[in-house]
């Protein structure tokens, strides 16, 4: 795997084929207890480990919550939500909610293995290959390293790597990717709108030529005359074989429908995932990072050094103070070492967008393969 920062951190140049693995998401469901109580499983299997596990959504919620703590300066893709209470009692529902997550799923572990710094670090591995106490396992391994800060070299010397208008270009950055953010959630709605068009479309369709069907096999009531009665049998014979025609239109508009969801509306999801966690990102940034960083300056002048002065014991004095300081200068490292993360992160976003240019070009091409297909 290629990680961010292995020659010059600011300028990476990494391309789509160098991004990670491939995994899959699989739903199951497990009966526990009472034969009506199931609860809901999930099979992955990546192709680095081979070996499929068995994952719960409580497993990937520790998962996701111990990536947010080590990873804070990088991009952590979420999570899709809990269980909403409205459609327990629905097996429809539950279905539906159900395969909706594990989608969810499916797209937060696609990005945490496409990721290059995530991708290679030991929570991944612990959570594509362990066979059980997978949480504790989890938890016991970042206690031993603490945040990403605490364990790269980069976080040493990289002022070093920052140029002196990197804010400038981050907040460009920043602008540039929030427009396309919004433009890409108004895509993946029309898309999603069109995919759930072409699937009514089918239900419509196959209802039509079910009605063909039943008038066309109606033996009742025929015409007295003859003439008009051996026109009437002649015509239900048409309407039966246009019903099969309806049928096989049906189909074709069930299989666009759900090739649409899958190659477009599900990978514009993808990237609209991706650049809801450089948001995110951008939002720690500004209100965790800096803000800490402008209050350990704010403590050097403020009470407590105030209060340093008038400590009977110099020595506990200086060695608080020497406390401060280490602390004010861990500080500034991690500030720049922040802006080095963001700016790094930002060029994995833009490594990502010539996707778009795919996944239109596959909307394109499905929309016109469906026109054809529609005409007798």
């Amino acid at each position: 795997k290629m990680h961010l920062g292995q020659q010059n951190p600011v300028v990476d140049g990494l391309s789509l084929k160098e991004l990670g693995d491939s995994v899959l998401v699989e739903l199951e469901l497990r009966r526990k207890g009472l034969p009506f109580l199931k609860h809901v499983e999930y099979r992955i299997v990546s192709k680095c480990f081979q070996i499929p596990v068995q994952r719960r959504y409580s497993d990937f919620e520790v998962f996701h919550g111990l990536l947010l703590q080590k990873f804070i300066y990088r991009m952590v893709p979420p999570l899709p939500p809990k269980r909403i209470l409205k459609g327990v009692l629905n097996s429809i529902s539950d279905r539906e909610f159900n395969d909706s997550r594990r989608r969810g799923l499916q797209r937060f572990m696609t990005l945490v293995i496409r990721h290059p710094v995530l991708a290679g670090d030991e929570l991944v591995s612990i959570f594509l290959s362990a066979s059980s106490d997978v949480q504790n396992m989890l938890r016991d391994a970042y206690k031993k390293t603490g945040d990403e800060f605490l364990t790269s070299q980069m976080a040493l010397h990289g002022k070093v790597y920052i140029p002196e208008d990197i804010q400038t270009h981050a907040a460009t950055n920043r602008e540039v990717i929030a427009n396309i953010h919004s433009s890409f959630n108004k895509l993946r709605d029309v898309a999603e709108r069109m995919a759930q068009r072409s699937r009514e479309n089918s239900t419509d369709l196959l209802m039509f030529g079910k009605d063909l069907s039943e008038l066309g096999s109606d033996t009742s009531d025929l015409p007295v005359n003859a003439t008009m009665s051996k026109a009437w049998k002649t015509q239900r014979k048409s309407l039966v074989e246009l019903s099969g025609e309806f049928g096989l239109l049906a189909n074709k508009a069930a299989h666009q429908g759900s090739r649409e969801e899958d190659e477009v509306v599900e990978k514009l999801n993808l990237l609209l995932e991706q650049l809801q966690s450089y948001k995110d990102l951008c939002d720690r940034h500004d209100s965790g990072v800096l803000l800490e960083h402008q209050r350990a300056f704010e403590k050097r002048s403020g009470p407590v050094a105030t209060h340093l002065k008038y400590q009977n014991s110099f020595e506990q004095a200086e060695s608080r103070l020497t406390q401060q300081e280490n602390t004010i200068i861990t500080m500034e490292m991690r500030r720049y070492f922040s802006l080095l993360c963001l700016h790094q992160e930002t060029q994995l976003v833009f490594t990502y967008l010539p996707l778009v240019t795919s996944i239109l070009g596959t909307f394109v091409h499905s929309q016109i393969q469906g026109h054809k297909e529609v005409r007798f």
